[in-house]
C-alpha cells in the first residue's frame, strides 16, 4: 500500500494543521491560539480556490 503525496498547498497546510492540533491534545504542546487560527484560515482559503 503506497502513501500518495498531495500537490494541493491547501490540503498540505490542512494536514499540517491537524498534525499540530492532534500533538496539542496528546502532549503538552501548544501554539498561540492566533498562529493556529491563521493556519486554519490559510488552509480553508486555499482549499475553497482550488490550490
Amino acid at each position: 500500500m503506497a502513501v500518495r503525496m498531495t500537490r494541493s498547498v491547501g490540503m498540505l497546510v490542512l494536514g499540517t494543521y491537524l498534525v499540530l492540533v492532534g500533538l496539542g491534545g496528546l502532549v503538552a504542546f501548544a501554539l498561540p491560539s492566533p498562529i493556529m487560527a491563521v493556519l486554519a484560515l490559510i488552509a480553508g482559503v486555499l482549499i475553497l480556490i482550488g490550490r
